[in-house]
């Protein structure tokens, strides 16, 4: 999944979203990405220097891992997906990997916090349902109810629009815009109708007066960290699934015999031409 190096930053439901069924879930509504235009929003964040050409992506690469360097066999960084130009098919390509590298360090932290058994103490539901004792991830996610489940995709897929947002202030990845770059949540008549306390990226203001330089150091450094997260989600997977398959996870994972990419215990599309 790695072929194109990319660059980007980056309650009592979001600890359930954190174990790898919903990983499946997530990546399924990221993959989704379409443009949308909407009305002027304020984004006063300071602009980071894109890689859109093929050399600078081998120059990024070596920047992340001088061992490696680029490694693109499928030629990626050459194609024009639908008809765009390279410029924006890198920028498309880019943007993925950043989702797919923050959805797997949620996913593996998410993992170990749930196979620790660690969990919020008040109830998960309104219904007064606790939070599941299990400590098997994807066994886990399935003992969580169908409700619960829709409400945290309900969310997801705002976050998945919010994202693809093209506006003046906030030019989208393929249009010359940053991959990765998550546009603040605006209130008002343009953007949306109740106040917002706290953006998803950076919601303290940390950031506000680091230098460019701090920047760009971070931002290399998520995307190895989410390309190691995605290694590990997978080998988690991998070992409960297939035993023996990650020998240095042997005896350390219990099994799991369900589907772990389905989100669904019920197969609801299938259901009714008698698929289960």
């Amino acid at each position: 999944w790695d072929l194109v190096p990319s660059a980007g930053v980056h309650n009592s439901q979001l600890s359930t979203i954190l174990n790898m069924k919903s990983v499946a879930a997530i990546l399924g509504l990221a993959a989704t990405a379409s443009a949308f235009t909407a009305p002027a929003l304020n984004n006063a964040r300071a602009p980071t220097q894109l890689a859109e050409s093929k050399a600078d992506l081998e120059a990024l690469a070596k920047q992340l891992n001088p061992i490696v360097g680029f490694y693109d066999p499928l030629n990626l960084a050459e194609a024009e997906f639908w008809g765009t130009s390279n410029e924006a098919t890198i920028g498309f390509l880019r943007h993925a990997e950043i989702k797919h590298g923050r959805v797997a360090m949620f996913a593996f932290v998410g993992y170990i916090v749930h196979a620790n058994g660690i969990k919020f103490p008040w109830a998960m539901q309104m219904d007064g349902a606790p939070f599941p004792t299990e400590t098997n991830p994807p066994a886990l996610w399935d003992t969580i109810s169908d409700s619960a489940k829709w409400q945290i995709f309900a969310v997801i897929a705002f976050l998945e629009f919010w994202s693809e947002l093209s506006t003046p202030d906030h030019k989208h990845y393929m249009a010359g815009g940053k991959p990765g770059d998550f546009p603040d949540f605006t209130s008002g008549p343009d953007g949306i109708p109740h106040p917002v306390p706290f953006n998803l990226y950076d919601p303290f203001k940390f950031s506000k007066n680091m230098s460019e330089e701090t920047k760009e150091r971070r931002l290399r450094a998520e995307i190895n960290n989410g390309r190691l997260a995605q290694l590990g989600i997978i080998g988690f997977l991998s070992a409960q699934c297939a035993p023996g398959s990650v020998p240095l996870l042997n005896g350390v994972l219990p099994a799991y015999d369900g589907e772990p990419m389905a989100p669904f215990t019920t197969n609801m599309i299938g259901a009714p031409f008698g698929l289960h």
